[in-house]
């Protein structure tokens, strides 16, 4: 199994001069970044569709054996709430995310907290999901026409794509809801948000996902010693019992992302299979 650690995004102004030495180029920060962690969640995806050229530049800066997570589209999430997106689905895919190659983690959707628990509305949204690059690529071709032009098609070769999922609303603490994740092999987000929204702790596919967006205060507060040698148990516990985990730390606004994440990567170095 694959244990790895990152962080969520890595361009953030008050990083410079604190975790990026002072006068490294803008262009070398991701550099830097896959220097000391094996893995980072790229956000911009979330907010844009990106280009093939920035996939392949994002690719071409890490060494072999680095993974990308990336983060679904909030046009799907947020502004369509999941419904209704069959082309903005085939955008997505067909933004160069298939660019990335063998260096393709999960996908990331992200729900707004005013999107409760609907059972057919997800259902609906997991029978969408491209299940391998070769999917997803099929998926892409039916882009419009707002990425002719700059579209990317065809997966460099055929890899299982995972997807998992990350809710902001109480109505999802429910075992129906971890249930239905189960039967389609949608892994649910373990998320602390220093309790303003649900930590959900179920296993529900083959692989945990971790988001920490902070202990005490959302996107503030560092995890102290203890609290990351509580987050190497639990990612321990999921690692014997055959998960792969991916971790990633978003508590970026006093630069304890980074900071956070190599302490935590540090605590179960015995656990990196990068050679496996």
């Amino acid at each position: 199994m694959t244990v790895r650690v990152g962080i969520s995004g890595w361009r953030y102004r008050p990083w410079r001069g604190t975790f990026y030495p002072k006068g490294l180029p803008q262009r070398r920060e991701l550099e830097f970044v896959a220097e000391r962690l094996r893995t980072v969640e790229i956000n911009g995806s979330f907010y844009s569709l990106q280009r093939p050229e920035s996939y392949r530049s994002w690719y071409a800066q890490t060494p072999p054996g680095f993974v990308f997570a990336v983060k679904g589209g909030r046009f799907i999430t947020h502004m369509k709430k999941l419904a209704g997106i069959e082309t903005p689905l085939a955008n997505f895919f067909a933004s160069g995310v298939l660019a990335l190659g063998d260096k393709l983690g999960p996908v990331l959707w992200q729900l707004p907290p005013n999107l409760g628990y609907d059972p057919g509305r997800l259902t609906a949204f997991f029978e969408r999901l491209p299940r391998s690059t070769a999917d997803a690529a099929r998926l892409a071709a039916q882009h419009d026409e707002r990425l002719d032009g700059r579209a990317l098609t065809e997966a460099v070769e055929d890899r299982p794509l995972r997807h998992a999922l990350e809710v902001r609303h109480d109505s999802f603490r429910d075992p129906a809801f971890t249930d239905l994740l189960r039967a389609h092999e949608v892994a649910v987000v373990v998320a602390d948000t220093a309790g303003r929204w649900p930590l959900i702790e179920e296993v529900t596919a083959d692989f945990v996902y971790v988001r920490l967006h902070g202990d005490a205060e959302l996107y503030v507060s560092g995890y102290d010693d203890a609290a990351l040698d509580a987050w190497a148990a639990r990612i321990r516990r999921w690692d014997e019992a055959g998960r792969d985990v991916y971790v990633y730390f978003d508590n970026d606004v006093k630069v304890r992302a980074p900071v956070d994440a190599i302490a935590l990567a540090d605590r179960l170095a015995d656990l990196d299979r990068t050679e496996a």
